[in-house]
């Protein structure tokens, strides 16, 4: 929130503020803004009623002397309040003009524990606040220039906060995408074990409480042979690839980081 009611710094704090779209007091600091902000919400949430009369046709309903208070109501709310009619809780930190003149609206964020950043010229003291700019707060030009880096250090800082945004999306999309691989990847190697013969193989004879390999050779006791001609040992299966404990195919069994790591590449490459 950008504070400044002196006359030298509202329209220049003013138009900053409304570039970054941030909120700002230039014109009377209330007592409580941010003490009390509930009850300055109120206030808020009455001149926004009040405009909406205007534009949903209830003026029309109405006396021209209720018309007229109204109209004077919104118009002394809106000098003081227009600023933060946006501001929906306690901003997390108070830029502010001279100090010394706004000493109400830094004692109310010391007293919260928002941070503070302030011009402190030779006749403020700058341990009042928590980031000091040595600057004189008397000088248009001066203030101008301040004001000018800040705001656009807020810019900046939005555009990285909508980059992060962008990027925590991307994740979570890629993320999910890993998710519905690996699910229809797990149901179709479900379908693939309960299909008799494994696939693209015929069962041979097998031997004695064994069974036959892919090219029909006849199994050790109680083990299977493996996809690549060789005999199983007993009750062991052979990997496809020449890797222990696989089951005839390219992933070897507990190895599901590398298996992870894979598909993260081909999603990453793959439209699904």
């Amino acid at each position: 929130m950008f504070v400044a009611t002196k006359k030298q710094a509202k329209e220049i704090v003013a138009e900053a503020a409304k570039r970054v779209n941030m909120p700002y007091v230039t014109e009377r600091w209330l007592g409580g803004m941010l003490t009390n902000f509930a009850t300055i919400r109120k206030s808020v949430k009455k001149m926004q009623s009040i405009e909406k009369m205007l534009t949903d046709g209830t003026f029309d309903n109405i006396t021209k002397k209720e018309r007229l208070t109204l109209s004077r109501d919104k118009d002394k709310m809106e000098k003081v309040l227009g600023g933060i009619a946006q501001l929906a809780r306690v901003p997390a930190a108070l830029f502010i003009v001279d100090i010394s003149h706004e000493h109400i609206a830094l004692a109310e964020a010391k007293r919260l524990g928002v941070s503070t950043f302030g011009m402190v010229d030779t006749n403020s003291d700058p341990t009042k606040v928590d980031f000091a700019i040595p600057a004189n707060d008397d000088a248009t030009k001066s203030i101008a220039i301040i004001v000018s880096y800040i705001a656009a250090a807020i810019a900046e800082g939005l555009a990285e906060r909508a980059v992060e945004k962008t990027d925590e999306v991307e994740e979570e999309e890629t993320d999910s995408k890993v998710r519905k691989f690996e699910l229809e990847g797990g149901d179709e190697r479900g379908e693939r074990s309960r299909k008799p013969g494994g696939p693209g193989g015929q069962r041979g004879p097998g031997g004695p409480g064994g069974r036959g390999g892919n090219n029909n050779r006849p199994g050790g006791g109680g083990g299977r042979s493996g996809g690549g001609n060789r005999p199983g040992g007993g009750g062991g299966r052979t990997g496809g690839g020449n890797r222990p404990g696989g089951g005839g195919g390219f992933r070897p069994s507990g190895a599901g980081s590398r298996w992870r790591t894979l598909i993260t590449d081909l999603v990453n490459n793959t439209q699904l």
